[in-house]
């Protein structure tokens, strides 16, 4: 697990909920057609928690650890994490003045998080194929 990308994730978990308050989403607004800007939020929170908590080396000593530590497993463990912080925020918006909660918002989080999560999923694969040949 990395340590650096960790606190990155906390803080930008935070702004999330922080910001959602804030006048900035009411400039933002114009620019947000549909809430689109949703997809690259949630994608580079993806991005953030996948160097968090998936290992960029396969080494693993007994077939218990390998299946436990396979990387398929952190990358589902990033997508649950990622979707329940997109679920949670929604929440907290039904909570804020002037903001309401909406699942179509969910379902753009959702597209951000498995954009990312299947380009990483294809490259660490790509990466790890190429060392196994």
């Amino acid at each position: 697990m990395n340590i650096l990308f960790s606190i990155l994730s906390i803080v930008y978990i935070s702004a999330i909920f922080i910001l959602a308050g804030s006048p900035i989403v009411r400039t933002l607004a114009p620019f947000n057609p549909y809430s689109l800007l949703h997809i690259p939020l949630y994608g580079i929170l993806t991005f953030l928690l996948i160097f968090s908590i998936v290992p960029t080396t396969l080494r693993t000593k007994d077939s218990m650890t390998q299946r436990r530590n396979h990387p398929i497993n952190r990358f589902l463990i990033v997508g649950v994490i990622a979707l329940g912080v997109g679920i949670a925020d929604e929440i907290h918006q039904a909570y804020v003045p002037g903001r309401d909660a909406s699942i179509t918002d969910v379902l753009l989080d959702f597209v951000g998080i498995a954009l990312v999560l299947f380009f990483a999923f294809r490259l660490l694969k790509t990466k790890t194929n190429a060392f196994t040949h």
